[in-house]
């Protein structure tokens, strides 16, 4: 079956097929909220970004990443490295500082 469907709050209209779909009543539940809460219109909207979000992500092939690794890479290699335990410390310092102001 053919639907016209919202794609937003633009006023634009996309013709799709409807799918009978059956989710985990934790997903629905959310969903539900998300709706509710207004973040999407429907159920069939948030559902309609969820699949072209992971469509982008299936499709992102990263490059906009290599310059940040080259450069995490570069600075591994001068020695410019914390331990895993002093960044903990700090950040928890920091933290602490924050909560307590």
């Amino acid at each position: 079956m053919i639907a016209k469907l919202p794609l937003g709050s633009g006023g634009e209209f996309r013709y799709i097929a409807h799918m009978n779909i059956t989710l985990p009543p934790e997903q629905q539940k959310w969903l539900e909220a998300q709706v509710a809460a207004g973040r999407f219109g429907s159920i069939d909207e948030a559902l309609a970004v969820a699949v072209a979000d992971l469509i982008a992500i299936g499709s992102d092939d990263l490059a906009w990443a290599k310059p940040y690794v080259d450069e995490a890479r570069a600075s591994v290699a001068r020695g410019d490295v914390l331990p895993g335990d002093d960044y903990l410390n700090r950040l928890k310092a920091k933290l602490g500082a924050l909560r307590s102001s």
